[in-house]
């Protein structure tokens, strides 16, 4: 699909603010009155956090026809997710979103809020690798990515699961692959129950992830808004049609919902586990999950106030070697990844007969701030 790219980008265009936000409004009583609303989104949801697209006349297909180089772009580990990323949380928060297809491997999505079981990426995420031998998966806060060295077709990241010691592979689909059966089929069984679809940055060329949109318009029952810059082969489907920015429409429709578009906010959840192995001594397990349990690695290091080792390399585990009793608190000091310049963070975690403690964590990139709670 790199090579179907024009050397001439297709022509985009940007209707008035005036004319956006009436659009807008229709949107709004759509999503209003809708009973399974799916998104759909491509590349443009990203160019606004420094990421380019591939079609637009400074997306990388087009200059890669043009002989040019690609644009330079931001670090996706370090990429503020967008107004329009965050406006779709807030839908989905609020029950108006159901399920989110995306074509966009930079994670954005799932770092914003999205969860994990409202989302189907079927080109893959950057940080995410699987377990081929049993299908465990893991999130990563640095690029999962296989080097392809031997071949494009080669998914091995080098590193193996904690389960089965299998090869894990990336989750990145390249041309030629197949899309994931599981991501794919979820997309096409809420695109078959949807009653309204929003596409948001995409020019909806490359199959088969495009026929997810026209599934919903090209039913009676269905209706398709499209938000995007350039024409799109179903265009002639849609109920509405705009030519804006996403963030702008995005921006504009909340409003009209009376919702407000919050700010990005980096949330972790910290497991945190003591077990006793004998008397007096306890083993300390200190780790990252995602919401539905997956282990996520977002920590360089973990230290335990009172204890000499700093566990450095997953699993952090921790030797206490002083008697514990329900109350008392280990102080743990994290150290992260630090991709939005996160400082390290103290964690008190009172001891209890819980045989695991989850501690959700948010960061504030703006202020610089954490702040820490346990889950309930």
């Amino acid at each position: 699909m790199a090579d179907s790219a024009p050397p001439v980008a297709a022509k985009e265009r940007r209707e008035p603010a005036a004319t956006v936000a009436k659009k807008a409004a229709l949107v709004a009583k759509l999503i209003q009155t809708s009973k399974h609303l799916i998104a759909f989104t491509g590349a443009g949801v990203s160019t606004s956090a420094g990421i380019p697209d591939f079609r637009g006349p400074d997306g990388n297909w087009t200059l890669r026809a043009q002989g040019k180089p690609r644009t330079k772009a931001a670090d996706t580990l370090k990429a503020i997710p967008t107004a329009s990323h965050m406006a779709l949380v807030e839908l989905q928060n609020h029950g108006f979103l159901k399920y989110l297809i995306s074509q966009n491997c930079d994670g954005l999505h799932r770092r914003s809020g999205i969860l994990p079981e409202r989302i189907s990426e079927l080109h893959g995420n950057s940080n995410r690798e699987t377990c081929k031998g049993c299908g465990k998966e893991y999130l990563r806060d640095f690029r999962a990515v296989a080097s392809y060295k031997h071949s494009d077709h080669d998914h091995r990241t080098g590193r193996k699961c904690a389960l089965c010691n299998g090869d894990l592979h990336d989750s990145i689909i390249n041309f030629g692959e197949d899309l994931p059966e599981p991501a794919l089929s979820l997309a096409k069984e809420h695109a078959r129950e949807a009653d309204l679809c929003l596409v948001i940055g995409s020019s909806l060329t490359v199959t088969p992830a495009n026929e997810i949109p026209e599934m919903v318009g090209g039913r009676r029952s269905g209706k398709l808004v499209i938000c995007n810059l350039q024409q799109t082969p179903i265009d002639s489907l849609c109920e509405v049609r705009v030519f804006s920015e996403g963030d702008m429409f995005m921006q504009s429709v909340m409003e009209q919902l009376g919702l407000t578009i919050p700010g990005f906010i980096l949330r972790r959840h910290l497991s945190v586990k003591v077990e006793r192995q004998e008397e007096e001594r306890y083993r300390v397990t200190v780790g990252g999950i995602d919401t539905d349990g997956t282990p996520m690695s977002f920590l360089q290091s973990v230290r335990l106030e009172g204890s000499r080792r700093v566990a450095r390399s997953e699993p952090f585990m921790l030797l206490w070697r002083d008697p514990l009793r329900d109350g008392d608190v280990l102080q743990l000091e994290l150290e992260f990844m630090g991709h939005y310049n996160e400082p390290k963070l103290r964690v008190d975690h009172e001891h209890g007969d819980e045989d695991e403690t989850i501690y959700v964590l948010e960061f504030d990139p703006l202020t610089g701030v954490w702040a820490a709670n346990k889950e309930i």
